[in-house]
């Protein structure tokens, strides 16, 4: 049977008799794979250091039988990138988890690679020192990016151009905004929505000042989006 290689991330581990354990990986090109990780719970299994969380591994597997929906083998993992520094701090890594989770939930076996670049990029944003309630919110963006359920921030709900001194409320059947002057979204939020979703690089975004005392009133909307839209 032919061997494949691909980049994996490992999006959920499951313990299977005495030593083994079940493990889907997300891969750029192959979407989800799920493999039998034969003996890895033991302690000098050649296996464990290549299916870390947090991490991107270079995997050698073969699929079952029955293609896609069977379940393969795993043959080697080799670690490439482990993001270590998220388990030194309990909110990053409640959210690293949570982000798997969401992704895995929402995503279907064959989902673009532009999600397990989007999962690589947050990952490498909770290593690192950027707020947790940014990653949080923009990877949120990201996900109603890709799956085709981004907001109008363009023009309000009568086709206007959004203006910078006027304020709005939020439309989730037309998803634009409807200008009303006892509002509480100003310019200032929408510009802000602007770059959550239309900037796809984390590494950009944290060059952005001064928008963490807006996040608070965004927040909510895009609960509400992923709600409606993620249905999650």
């Amino acid at each position: 049977m032919k061997q494949l290689v691909a980049r994996a991330i490992v999006l959920s581990r499951t313990d299977f008799g005495e030593a083994d354990r079940i493990i889907t990986f997300l891969t750029p090109d192959n979407g989800k794979v799920r493999l039998m990780a034969r003996g890895v719970r033991r302690a000098k299994s050649r296996l464990a250091g290549g299916i870390e969380l947090f991490s991107v591994s270079d995997i050698t597997y073969m699929m079952g039988k029955s293609g896609r929906d069977g379940l393969g083998t795993l043959i080697s993992a080799r670690l490439d990138t482990h993001y270590g520094h998220i388990v030194q701090d309990i909110l990053r890594v409640q959210l690293g988890y949570d982000l798997i989770k969401l992704l895995h939930k929402i995503t279907e076996d064959e989902p673009e690679s532009d999600y397990f670049d989007l999962l690589q990029q947050a990952f490498a944003g909770l290593n690192g020192d950027l707020d947790v309630d940014v990653i949080r919110l923009w990877f949120m963006a990201q996900l109603l990016r890709l799956s085709g359920s981004s907001p109008n921030l363009a023009t309000d709900t009568a086709g206007a151009k959004l203006v910078a001194d006027a304020l709005y409320n939020f439309d989730f059947d037309s998803m634009a905004f409807a200008p009303h002057p006892a509002a509480h979204l100003s310019a200032a939020h929408i510009k802000v929505m602007r770059l959550l979703f239309n900037m796809p690089d984390l590494a950009t975004l944290r060059q952005v000042q001064g928008i963490a005392h807006l996040l608070p009133d965004i927040a909510p909307l895009l609960h509400a989006m992923r709600q409606t839209y993620l249905r999650v």
